[in-house]
């Protein structure tokens, strides 16, 4: 099998140019294949990140054991690695076991729900019966006593995962919904009166809707938490109001749970109010905080350049992940395969020209936090990276990569070497049309460097042999677990990476940049089309 590579790997050598190769690259080659083939480790590498570590936000203990774990492995490798800091939280946070169960008589069930990171557990197990949220001021006065010790289904559907807004934002927005409301109260009151007086046929005026509209009058009246319906799979991400405030610390952090439940649960139980039927909801959920201030780190490692240790070709994923699952795919397939395509290029002894280097950012899940702090340390050596290769979506496995034109012969030798990991999968460079120059940061870390002009085109996936993917169904999501990976796709794209990566990291310079962006008049153009187009 060894013999099989090696040759590949020198049929490979006759293929490509001398120039932009080292003495002994076809032997480096061969090894990676080698090892990439009959040892990758990469399933183990994601097994440890999600299964033992789990889901990890910044500022919790499964972060920070999952970036020491991280330094450790880099350093087995031989790889010099190192910790920079990024920034830091006003409080941290850890997740725990949660379970609920709804009391009904016969009808008793152990219920489907989540909660938001940062957002507060229940104060052991606590069982209470269940009110619908008052939508009047009238609605609030009658239920006041009832809401004590009750468990709150508040209106409004969760999609997208955030709890309530508690800041000063939220809580003018809430006012604002209970003036409309007082003026369409009067109105109602006018209707039904010509209704009952003059036997007319009004329809009431429907009231405004603000999920826990009262909220802080629910608080002061003494409500176990609040309970919101939730499409499944079940989205739940983190308080971003609490950790932006600047005046959260430990001694104001919110005091009740905030529970977004399965959907059709939350219907039948809603209905059960609204018969009502004498129920009672109980839970047992362990959201625990740390005392601040928490600080958190990317992780940096690099195989230095022999030529050029000051020009980079860098592969990246973030190391954070929300804690509704374990992190699996987002960004598990980021990490996994950059910490195993690392190894191999340590196994085989790889000197590049260039230097590469393997960073695990923090907080992107955050805002970007790790990638944005990277960049600015690092601003005088945006200009010398050929290439990032970042990786935050699907297990898919690299097709290919589209880049301009300038950079298209390069790109073809660099990754000439990626056709030879298995010929059933299909790999192409095409030419990228110019684009425009982003000016804010998109939905991952490559966005932050590409506002920096730096070439982020990374690799082009696809499914290709029909696994049936779905990545919105993960996407932040309860499903986000390790059972979601394609072992085949995440060991090819291992192979694939250190290969890339070594490719561009051997060329005779850097990746030109010329045609990556259009320039100032022609975005001014396009802009104008686009304006006249939409009206």
């Amino acid at each position: 099998m060894k013999n099989q590579f090696i040759l590949a790997a020198l049929a490979l050598g006759m293929l490509m140019p001398a120039a932009g190769q080292q003495s002994g690259n076809e032997d480096v080659v061969a090894r990676i294949l080698e090892n990439g083939k009959g040892d990758n480790r990469v399933m183990k590498h994601l097994d440890i990140l999600n299964n033992r570590f789990g889901g990890r936000p910044i500022g919790s203990d499964a972060y920070d054991n999952a970036a020491d774990w991280l330094m450790r492995e880099f350093d087995r490798m031989g790889i010099n690695c190192w910790k920079e800091e990024a920034g830091e939280l006003p409080v941290g946070f850890n997740r725990g076991h949660w379970i609920g169960k709804l009391h009904a008589g016969e009808e008793g069930m152990t219920l489907h729900f989540g909660t938001p990171s940062y957002t507060s557990g229940t104060h052991g197990v606590q069982k209470g019966h269940v009110v619908s949220e008052p939508k009047t001021e009238n609605q609030l006065k009658r239920m006041k006593q009832r809401l004590k010790g009750a468990w709150v289904l508040i209106s409004g559907t969760n999609v997208n995962g955030w709890p309530i807004d508690k800041s000063a934002k939220g809580d003018s927005i809430r006012e604002s919904v209970k003036a409309e409301n007082v003026v369409i109260a009067h109105k109602n009151d006018s209707l039904s009166k010509e209704n009952w007086e003059k036997k007319t046929n009004h329809e009431m005026i429907p009231y405004k809707e603000e999920p826990a509209l009262f909220y802080k009058e629910m608080l002061d009246a003494g409500v176990l938490g609040f309970v919101k319906s939730s499409k499944v799979p079940i989205r739940a991400l983190y308080d971003r109001t609490l950790l932006e405030d600047s005046t959260t610390n430990f001694d104001n952090l919110p005091t009740v749970p905030e529970i977004f439940l399965d959907e059709h649960q939350f219907a039948k139980i809603e209905q059960m109010v609204k018969e009502r039927h004498d129920i009672e909801l109980e839970f047992d959920i362990r959201n625990f905080f740390k005392l601040g201030p928490v600080k958190y780190h990317n992780i940096v490692a690099e195989i230095p350049g022999t030529e050029f240790p000051d020009e980079y070709v860098l592969v990246t994923g973030h190391l954070d992940a929300y804690d509704i699952a374990t992190g699996g795919i987002d960004c598990g397939t980021g990490i996994g395969p950059m910490i195993e395509a690392a190894r191999l290029l340590a196994l085989s002894g790889a000197k590049p020209r260039r230097t590469i280097r393997f960073i695990a950012f923090a907080g992107e899940e955050f805002g970007l936090l790790g990638a944005k702090a990277y960049a600015k340390a690092h601003k005088d050596e945006l200009p010398k990276i050929s290439m990032m290769f970042n990786r935050d979506g699907g297990p898919l496995p690299p097709v290919g990569m589209r880049v301009p034109a300038a950079m298209r012969d390069d790109v073809e030798k660099a990754t000439e070497s990626i056709k030879l990991i298995n010929e059933e999968y299909p790999f192409e460079i095409v030419e990228a049309s110019p684009r425009v120059r982003p000016t804010k940061a998109g939905g991952t870390d490559a966005s932050v460097f590409a506002i920096e002009g730096v070439p982020t085109y990374g690799f082009m996936e696809n499914d290709f042999k029909g696994y049936d993917f779905n990545y919105g169904e993960i996407w932040h999501t309860e499903r986000d677990l390790y059972n979601k990976h394609i072992p085949e796709y995440q060991e090819y794209t291992a192979v694939a990476t250190a290969l890339g990566a070594l490719g561009i990291a051997n060329l005779d310079s850097l990746l030109s940049r010329e045609g990556m962006f259009i320039d100032a008049d022609q975005n001014d153009t396009r802009n104008k089309k686009a304006t006249k187009k939409r009206k």
